[in-house]
């Protein structure tokens, strides 16, 4: 792990799923299902899309949290609700909140139906944070806590070239701590 850079672990920018901020959200989940199937069958799926603009700059992600929040259409009456909680407001008013709000009433049919047509552009988590691929993976861990996030773009010469994703990195602990413990009991 200690030789190990970003650039190793990375998924390239061509393997990934892009979506231009234009698009519909059914528009990006085709283009997320599509991706899975171009996949590397050793690594966790995709759990996002990465936004481009009209210049085909990454500009954002769209993650999974993301297209469930945007099957509300009162969402951005519902707004960021992690940062309540890690400001200490308990899950309770949390919960009253969200029921005076009666946020996720409807039917889920009805919630996907509505939501089908939604912009990208209008529920993406903009980005503007990255890592160099040359950066050791301790400088990526140390980054993707600071940020406090499950992905960081990889850039070269200031250019976005791919995406680290926590998963790969976790899956990469996990094999390194599994061969020092097969060289220690040797």
């Amino acid at each position: 792990m200690d030789k190990k850079r970003v650039k190793d672990l990375m998924v390239p920018l061509d393997r990934y799923g892009l979506v231009s901020q234009d698009a519909t959200l059914l528009e990006a989940i085709q283009v997320l299902q599509k991706a899975q199937e171009k996949r590397d069958r050793g690594r966790q799926p995709f759990r996002a899309v990465l936004v481009i603009d009209e210049n085909k700059k990454v500009i954002g992600k769209l993650g999974e949290l993301a297209f469930l929040k945007a099957l509300e259409p009162k969402r951005n009456a519902l707004g960021d609700v992690s940062k309540l909680s890690s400001a200490g407001v308990s899950d309770q008013i949390i919960s009253t909140v969200m029921s005076h709000y009666q946020f996720f009433q409807d039917k889920l049919s009805n919630l996907c139906y509505g939501a089908r047509g939604t912009k990208v552009k209008d529920v993406m988590h903009p980005v503007t944070e990255n890592i160099d691929e040359n950066a050791t993976l301790c400088e990526a861990i140390t980054k993707i806590i600071m940020w406090d996030t499950l992905s960081v773009l990889v850039s070269r010469k200031g250019e976005i070239v791919g995406l680290l994703r926590i998963s790969d990195i976790c899956q990469e602990v996990a094999e390194q701590m599994k061969a020092l413990s097969l060289e220690n009991n040797d």
